[in-house]
């Protein structure tokens, strides 16, 4: 290798190292199926073993959301799930269910050696978290959510066919307008079907449209609270997330009815914290209090004025004190001399 090649090697080291959230690994991981899912590490190597599940289905993890986690304390993993972000085959819904993501966690557990670890998530993540803890419930330390979600189909008709047009009437309008007066009857999954449909002109402007509405439903203070019906036919990138959103709720997330619910006695021991804002329209309080009740190791904390993103004030420092706090407590019991 060169002089140059060498001082840029370098310098990119340093900086690297100056930066404590940058990535310690970062990899693509080949699963089952012909998927490669996108995994990386961030922290110390031998801190708390934490994993990161993002929302969605389909969105992808952020760099920031490794600044959720005190790198001095935590080894956080961050991975991209099937068909979402910088995993491979790009937006695949082939061989993509709640099934093989709690696979490819444990998975990516036994690649790190991880006896067990923290796992949180928030939205869809808090799903995929609750699936997997009551899969595995030898395997989690503890876990944080943010804006239970229980996959539901009922969860996601109340959002959008209740509250929609109960907080944002002329929201409603504008998103029942691409919909025929048959399809009315049943908008939700009339949605689905012409997201999943192979024809641009139907798939295009209802992934636009229900992307561009579950954000306004998703933020306390939306910045828009009408949908932009001129420009939804108008060609451009499209949103991921609908796609893979579509693909599983129109399967029920690959899950039994109340699943998540009726499975949290798999839980009993485990310590939870659940982080909910007071208004979160998709996710709203009487989920997590639901949860709450079958899960007596868990405690709710409420953040006033805010809704179901992790940006709105108040949030995205909860979670993060949740997990510093949870990361405490399984300390020390690990050093206690009764564990």
């Amino acid at each position: 290798m060169a002089p140059d090649a060498d001082a840029a090697k370098s310098a990119k080291e340093s900086a690297k190292q100056a930066d404590p959230f940058a990535p310690l690994t970062s990899e693509m991981l080949a699963v089952s199926d012909g998927h490669e899912i996108y995994v990386e590490s961030a922290g110390r190597a031998d801190g708390i073993p934490a994993v990161y599940l993002h929302g969605g289905p389909g969105s992808g993890c952020q760099p920031d959301h490794r600044r959720l986690f005190d790198p001095e304390r935590f080894h956080a993993v961050l991975f991209d799930q099937r068909g979402a972000g910088r995993s491979r085959p790009k937006g695949s819904r082939e061989h993509n269910t709640t099934q093989h993501l709690v696979a490819d966690m444990e998975a990516i557990r036994q690649k790190f050696g991880f006896e067990r670890w923290m796992v949180i998530g928030g939205s869809w993540g808090a799903t995929l978290a609750l699936a997997y803890a009551e899969a595995h419930p030898e395997r989690v330390s503890g876990i944080v959510l943010r804006a239970t979600f229980l996959g539901t189909r009922a969860e996601v008709e109340t959002g959008f066919t209740s509250r929609l047009p109960q907080f944002y009437p002329a929201l409603n309008e504008d998103f029942l307008s691409l919909l025929s007066t048959e399809e009315r009857e049943r908008p939700i999954e009339a949605y689905w079907r012409r997201i999943l449909d192979p024809a641009p002109d139907l798939h295009g402007p209802a992934a636009r449209a229900w992307h561009d509405t579950e954000r306004t439903l998703s933020e306390h203070k939306p910045a828009r609270t009408r949908l932009d019906l001129a420009t939804l036919n108008v060609w451009r990138t499209l949103p991921a997330t609908p796609f893979m959103e579509a693909h599983y709720f129109i399967n029920d997330c690959f899950m039994a009815q109340d699943q998540l619910l009726r499975n949290a006695g798999k839980l009993a021991g485990i310590h939870g914290i659940i982080i909910q804002g007071r208004y979160d329209l998709l996710c709203p309080p009487e989920t997590s209090w639901a949860l709450a009740k079958v899960w007596p190791t868990s405690e709710i904390r409420i953040v006033e004025e805010a809704g179901h993103s992790l940006y709105d004030p108040g949030v995205r420092d909860a979670v993060m004190k949740a997990i510093a706090d949870l990361g405490s407590k399984i300390v020390r019991e690990s050093s206690s001399p009764s564990s």
